[in-house]
């Protein structure tokens, strides 16, 4: 048994974490540029109580509130040209999966020529000379803060693609649940999901390993317990610091394995719908994607469904049959209102073919247990439009 498992990023854990961030810029310097979004109602007071704090302690901050879902490389090298103008000394991405990426992307294009697209993974890797970036998420589910990726789209090729290099891997990541505490309901549900997705996929890559195994079982069993507790009561700090630690475990997951089928399509499907969020379109694949790939990792299919009905482990000791899987991790999509279609997302039969022409852009469906034709994607995506 060989594997390697690589993590530099530092992980600062718990409520109220979020006061520690001046002396995290401090290690790096005394200029920082926020990345993020227009601030949400629900967190404004504690973002500009942070950004006043961090000033009169002598640090400058340059806010660059911008960023949108699905983000594209225009926005982020807009971002790279004010961080090289200010000269600042570190990125702090603070928001969801579209912030910390763009933190992370614009801590490219400040330092080095051309556009951020010319750093996608498949072209000139960015070098050391990177910004050191602090990732701060207010959503539990990307993982992003503990990755080595950055997602951008070109909404002119309706393509969406990744820089994938460990110089982007965060400095620090503050993970502070509170910041969670007014997350919407429909956001939590698929950030949520989108955890899961990446624990899941991790846990079935076919370069997966025994940390990776161990880490993405522990964030499933987090998330299944606590995800309908969230979406329940969005005040709840407990159930929100599970899911906030459930995330954190899902990234590290997929920072050393990675992730397969249904997110190399779910990109493609952000690519050419771009009000579509990223955990929707993964919702929208996964009963599909089960049928498809489970006779080829029925194992570990079978242990994830146990995690989900305990139940199962009595009466199936070792495998769990295929159709018994599929309703049971149906059915908890049903019971948190991710149960949905191609269709009821807005995409058409003709948008179907567009999407499955270019789900082998990006190389995450040959780390599937079962690879997928052309023909089994275009299959699959129109089984989800059928379905509902």
């Amino acid at each position: 048994m060989k594997f390697n498992y690589y993590q530099p990023t530092e992980i600062i854990f718990g409520e109220n974490s979020i006061e520690q961030l001046e002396d995290c810029i401090k290690r790096y310097g005394t200029k920082a540029m926020i990345v993020t979004t227009p601030i949400p109602q629900g967190l404004q007071i504690i973002f500009d109580t942070t950004i006043k704090n961090l000033q009169q302690k002598g640090i400058e901050i340059i806010i660059f509130d911008e960023v949108i879902p699905n983000p594209t490389k225009e926005l982020m090298d807009k971002g790279a040209h004010i961080a090289r103008e200010k000269k600042v000394d570190v990125i702090v991405g603070f928001g969801g999966g579209s912030s910390m990426d763009s933190a992370k992307a614009i801590a490219v294009g400040a330092v080095h020529e051309g556009s951020v697209w010319d750093y996608l993974f498949f072209k000139t890797a960015p070098s050391d000379k990177t910004l050191p970036i602090i990732a701060i998420p207010t959503t539990s589910g990307t993982g992003s803060q503990v990755t080595q990726v950055a997602v951008i789209s070109e909404n002119d090729t309706e393509t969406k693609s990744a820089i994938y290099n460990n110089n982007i891997f965060p400095k620090i990541a503050l993970i502070d649940p509170t910041l969670m505490i007014g997350l919407p309901t429909h956001i939590t549900a698929y950030t949520g999901f989108d955890a899961f997705t990446h624990a899941f996929e991790a846990y079935i890559h076919n370069n997966t390993n025994p940390y990776v195994e161990m880490l993405a079982l522990d964030s499933i069993a987090r998330i299944v317990k606590n995800l309908p507790l969230v979406l329940k009561d969005g005040s709840n700090i407990k159930a929100r610091t599970q899911m906030a630690w459930a995330d954190t475990l899902s990234g590290l997951c997929i920072a050393s394995a990675g992730v397969t089928l249904p997110h190399g399509i779910g990109m493609m499907i952000g690519g050419h719908y771009h009000k579509i969020s990223h955990g929707e379109s993964l919702a929208c694949l996964y009963p599909e994607f089960i049928k498809f790939t489970y006779s080829h990792a029925q194992e570990k299919f079978s242990i994830v469904a146990k995690l989900f009905n305990p139940e199962l482990a009595i009466k199936y000791p070792n495998i769990v049959p295929k159709e018994v899987v599929y309703d049971t991790i149906c059915d908890f999509l049903k019971a948190n209102n991710l149960f949905i279609s191609m269709k009821t997302l807005g995409i058409t039969e003709e948008g179907i073919k567009k999407i499955a022409d270019r789900s082998q852009d990006l190389p995450d469906y040959k780390s599937n247990p079962r690879i997928a034709t052309l023909e089994e994607i275009y299959e699959l995506l129109s089984e989800s439009y059928r379905r509902i």
